[in-house]
């Protein structure tokens, strides 16, 4: 079983910065790919950024790619999104997300989400 707990979420002006941590438990966290998706309103819940088991590769949205950085200690067990340089159309609800297999069961989990809102 895996819980996922955002938090950072908040109010900053266009061209300023947030970090969102998410905070994992579970014994396997290191061995599996971790994301972050987001929910405008309106809109579909997207992927922003996703890292592997090792933080050794991750990749970006094209809306988001050189303003935020996603990065992982695994001693921890946490997750970071660290965004600049942030934009009205960032707006979402932002979760956190782990999806692996385990013995060909997929295995889907989700945080509760926190609120970014970028004021113009």
């Amino acid at each position: 079983q895996v819980q996922l707990v955002e938090s950072g979420g908040g109010l900053v002006q266009a061209g300023g910065s947030l970090t969102l941590s998410c905070a994992a438990s579970g014994q396997t966290f290191s061995s599996y790919a971790m994301s972050w998706y987001r929910q405008g309103p309106g809109k579909e819940r997207e992927l922003v950024a996703r890292i592997s088991d090792t933080g050794g590769s991750s990749n970006y949205a094209d809306s988001v790619k050189g303003r935020f950085t996603i990065s992982r200690d695994n001693a921890q067990k946490m997750v970071y999104l660290q965004m600049n340089s942030l934009k009205p159309e960032d707006t979402a609800v932002y979760y956190c997300n782990t999806y692996f297999r385990r013995v060909g069961v997929p295995n889907d989990y989700w945080g509760r989400g926190t609120q970014v809102t970028v004021s113009s």
